[in-house]
């Protein structure tokens, strides 16, 4: 009984507990927050306890170790009144805090911490549309492709020789964005091949990027004022499964023996088969992907190779549509304005660094 009086009379209670919404979130959550209490070195820790304005009593939601002096409540009804108490612990013994401030949870409408995030879709925003804007007025100038200005000379090569054009729209879905800018070079070079009345052969590997693409390939005809020349044969489904896809492409390739092969898209290990087929036949081979672990196939078996972005710049390249163009160059501007921020940014610390040492 002795010790339970001097354990009472030794340990204090945490002072000035204060409750709010925790910010920058979808509510929910209440926020707690107290003073340490002097006691704290002894103290096996703080309970926390709560009431709503619904309820008559406290009742204990959490408890935190020696030295924490905050605790967040997940588990709160929006716009209602709840109120908070903190219990310094030692053994069995508690000695309660004053009761807190009375506190609700609503959700935000903005996390400010992403600030920065916003203003750069802004930025951006203001970019792409100037420049969509300019394009509609003049051309504005890309650099230099070597593979897709190379396109027509490997179309017109095919014309001559009197072989088909290979498209392989690579093997992922259209959820990825290489296949997505795969099928966009599909419906410039389709338009090429349209004009110059060529055999078209787009194998796939995906149900859904082959109906894509043959929609694709239909409109580009279309859009030529070439629809009887559309060929639905010419774009089908092979299979699912990466070899044996690999394999039935290499055997297209041996059969029809194509003037040209595009591979655009992403690859995996089949990457190298296809193009070392395709060298073999003597076909003019272009391709474009962003997976970095099979450029290096590309570069080696390829006469052209798009490396990395060019493959989403190549639709706006090829198409010259002030839509593609402006947004392309507007996320140029864009990075080059990062790049510059970054740059003097760090400049800025090591100057800073630098004055305080």
């Amino acid at each position: 009984m002795f010790l339970f009086f001097l354990f009472t009379f030794v340990i204090e209670p945490p002072k000035n507990v204060k409750a709010f919404d925790n910010p920058n979130d979808g509510g929910n959550k209440i926020l707690i927050t107290w003073e340490i209490s002097p006691s704290d070195s002894i103290l096996d820790g703080y309970e926390i306890l709560r009431r709503s304005e619904k309820e008559e009593c406290f009742y204990k939601i959490g408890f935190v170790g020696q030295g924490r002096n905050s605790f967040l409540d997940e588990k709160t009804e929006d716009k209602i009144n709840y109120y908070y108490q903190v219990a310094s612990v030692k053994d069995t013994i508690k000695v309660l805090s004053a009761i807190s401030n009375p506190a609700q949870s609503y959700p935000q409408w903005f996390h400010r911490g992403k600030l920065i995030i916003l203003l750069t879709f802004f930025v951006f925003g203001f970019l792409i549309l100037y420049f969509i804007k300019r394009a509609r007025k003049i051309e504005l100038f890309i650099r230099r492709i070597a593979g897709l200005s190379a396109v027509e000379e490997a179309v017109g090569r095919a014309t001559e020789m009197g072989k088909p054009v290979l498209f392989v729209p690579g093997l992922t879905g259209m959820s990825d964005v290489a296949t997505i800018a795969a099928l966009n070079i599909l419906s410039e070079v389709a338009k090429k091949i349209a004009q110059y009345d060529v055999k078209l052969i787009v194998p796939n590997n995906d149900p859904i990027v082959y109906t894509v693409a043959r929609e694709i390939v239909k409109e580009a005809y279309t859009s030529v004022g070439r629809p009887d020349a559309f060929n639905p044969d010419s774009v089908f489904y092979l299979t699912d499964s990466q070899f044996a896809y690999a394999a039935g492409v290499d055997g297209i390739m041996v059969r029809e023996k194509p003037a040209t092969n595009f591979f655009c898209g992403y690859f995996y290990a089949e990457s190298l088969i296809l193009a070392e087929t395709g060298a073999q036949t003597g076909a003019i081979q272009i391709a474009a992907t962003d997976s970095i672990t099979q450029l290096p196939f590309f570069i080696v078996a390829c006469d052209y190779t798009l490396i990395g972005e060019e493959l989403y710049a190549a639709s706006a390249y090829l198409s010259k549509e002030p839509i593609l163009l402006g947004s392309l160059k507007g996320q140029d501007y864009g990075k080059l304005l990062i790049i510059i921020a970054l740059i003097l940014l760090s400049v800025s610390s090591l100057i800073f660094n630098f004055i305080i040492k």
